[in-house]
């Protein structure tokens, strides 16, 4: 079900400590997870592409960035999902051209433009399909707190504005699981965007990758108006960067996290941005998510990773491909 995130998750006030009985127990069933499960290997190199926290935090740009990377050394990646908000359970390799987010989700569909992917409750199993249709490294999108596939390499990626939030363990607060328990499971953290939560700070001995979302069509938004909305984790980070991209946004319209859109919101959407004298602009992911016949009607906002270590990132996915075994 689509979740918005509730302002108390951003500090630790009092609802957040009626919650700590039931947070509590939510940490333990996922620790329990790990301790009695023994990973599978897939055979070739798996990089996990995880966060803690609950909500958007730029992870689906992180792994369309790392599969243009691996591409261009020549090595044949593919995608595993779990498929979050889709019917299907898998193991299937998503077909942009025959299925819809309702069926794989969102975030599947967007990465399968750009590079094969599968969705598969069962990672072991969709690890298992891509391997035999030929992938030679995995990339492991929102597997963090999955045990069940051995990791070569796993990525954080934190919003640098949000952080992680209250610093509690869902319901209390944002996070997947405790901190300390999934900082120690990343080999580097990819901070998004400025670090005003202060992250930076407590990653003594980890490798940092700083990285930011960059408009991939800079100047196609420049002094248009706007009518914009967004079903992701943290909207306002959307609006900002249409903005800086020189659009004007009239209005924005906020909903949860992996919204689905009815005919009567688009129609509504798009009432108001004609009598405006606008169009409709929303992020990549909601793109996906409308129904076929409004894509052509509603503009998307695409973007790309910058990132400031870039050298180093390259290091890691060099040593990555060195320690795992990559199939020719």
């Amino acid at each position: 079900m689509p979740l918005r995130a509730p302002e108390f998750w951003r500090r630790d006030g009092a609802a957040s400590k009626l919650l700590s009985p039931l947070a509590a127990l939510y940490d333990a069933a996922v620790a329990a997870r790990f301790a009695r499960v023994h990973p599978a290997q897939a055979g070739v190199p798996v990089i996990c592409v995880g966060n803690l926290a609950l909500g958007g935090a730029g992870k689906t740009p992180v792994v369309l960035s790392l599969a243009k990377k691996l591409a261009a050394r020549g090595v044949k990646v593919q995608i595993l999902s779990r498929g979050y908000g889709g019917r299907s359970r898998g193991p299937l390799r998503v077909d942009p051209q025959r299925h819809e987010a309702r069926e794989v989700g969102d975030e599947p569909l967007l990465l399968a433009h750009a590079t094969p992917c599968w969705v598969s409750a069962d990672r072991v199993a969709g690890a298992r399909e891509a391997v035999s249709s030929g992938a030679e490294i995995i990339l492991m999108d929102d597997g963090l707190q999955n045990p069940f596939l051995t990791k070569t390499c796993s990525l954080l990626v934190i919003d640098g504005d949000y952080g992680l939030g209250n610093g509690k363990v869902f319901p209390s607060g944002p996070l997947r699981e405790d901190a300390a328990r999934g900082l120690a499971r990343a080999d580097a953290v990819v901070v998004m965007g400025e670090d005003r939560a202060g992250i930076a700070a407590r990653l003594a001995g980890k490798t940092v990758l700083r990285a930011r979302l960059t408009p991939a069509e800079p100047g196609k938004f420049a002094g248009r108006s706007f009518v914009a909305f967004a079903g992701i984790g943290h909207p306002g980070k959307f609006f900002r960067s249409a903005e800086e991209a020189g659009a004007r946004i009239l209005t924005r319209h906020e909903f949860a996290d992996h919204h689905p859109y009815r005919e009567t919101e688009l129609l509504a959407l798009m009432v108001q941005a004609r009598a405006a004298g606008a169009s409709l602009l929303t992020t990549e992911k909601d793109w996906v998510r409308l129904p076929q016949e409004w894509r052509a009607r509603i503009e998307s906002f695409p973007v790309n990773v910058e990132w400031r270590e870039e050298q180093a990132l390259d290091r890691l996915l060099d040593d990555v491909l060195k320690r795992g075994t990559v199939r020719r």
